[in-house]
């Protein structure tokens, strides 16, 4: 039986990129928002939730984190995508002929120096793959499309030129989470433990609560607050630690934030993605 994995977006967007990539095997199954994701896995029709949780220059992807402890879901793995801009138009279509490139608001500043050499004007789209899909139903000749060389592939554009991008370091990543935790030890890089908690309302409680990993050696590659239940006072942290919670340093280090906690619960444990490095 063919693995499914659903993502946000249609076919040709970063997080389909990020399917083929991570499963290339598997069937992708594209979703209108992270809630559609999630109840895909939940209700069967998906084996796997392909999520972008933070991009290393736009940072954290807005609601993920609120998402991720109440989606029942665990992280199995985690992927690092290298997020590469392609400018595509309709077969035939030469740079010099466009107007206006489509894209998601987020792409069209990472390629404004492209963008102002060729004098092209940039319009926001909802989805960067939707806009590739659209030209190609639309056949604007005037038009072209920000978006990956997937999405290209898939809708039958031409692809004008690649990494346009402005800086070479824009990647995105993405946690690959299922029904069932897997706390097996696996992959050749180590492991990731992700988990989220709320301190104790006590003085410098997570300060306290903290320390234990500092002793314990080990290491917190995040570590982010957020609301929750709309109160100004109620907060609940994320964060993401090297190594497995049977690593003795991990197991004191998690045993001494449970006494300053009021909540622990662990979201997913997953091998580190060498791409790390």
């Amino acid at each position: 039986m063919v693995e499914r994995i659903a993502f946000q977006g249609e076919l040709g967007a970063y997080s389909h990129q990020a399917c083929v990539e991570a499963r290339p095997e598997a069937e992708p199954l594209p979703c209108k928002t992270f809630e559609d994701v999630i109840a895909a896995v939940r209700e069967g029709r998906a084996d796997l939730a392909m999520l972008p949780v933070e991009n290393s220059t736009y940072g954290r992807v807005a609601d993920i984190h609120r998402l991720l402890p109440e989606s029942g879901l665990r992280i199995v793995d985690e992927a690092f995508v290298r997020v590469h801009i392609s400018l595509m138009a309709l077969p035939g279509v030469e740079i010099e002929a466009l107007d206006v490139v489509r894209a998601h608001l987020v792409l069209l500043p990472q390629a404004r120096a492209f963008l102002a050499k060729y004098g092209i004007r940039g319009e926001a789209a909802a989805d960067s793959a939707g806009a590739a899909a659209e030209l190609a139903e639309a056949g604007q000749r005037d038009v072209g499309v920000l978006a990956s060389d997937l999405a290209a592939e898939i809708h039958g554009l031409h692809i004008l030129a690649r990494h346009i991008e402005d800086h070479a370091h824009n990647t995105t990543r993405f946690l690959l989470m299922a029904p069932e935790p897997d706390l097996t030890r696996r992959g050749t890089h180590g492991m990731m433990t992700t988990f989220v908690f709320q301190v104790r309302n006590i003085p410098a409680a997570l300060y306290k609560a903290m320390g234990g990993f500092a002793t314990n050696g080990v290491n917190m590659t995040k570590l982010e607050s957020y609301m929750v239940g709309g109160s100004f006072t109620a907060t609940q942290f994320y964060a993401d630690i090297e190594g497995h919670p049977d690593d003795p340093g991990v197991q004191r280090a998690l045993e001494e934030l449970d006494y300053f906690t009021d909540t622990l619960e662990v979201l997913g444990v997953y091998p580190r993605d060498p791409r790390r490095d």
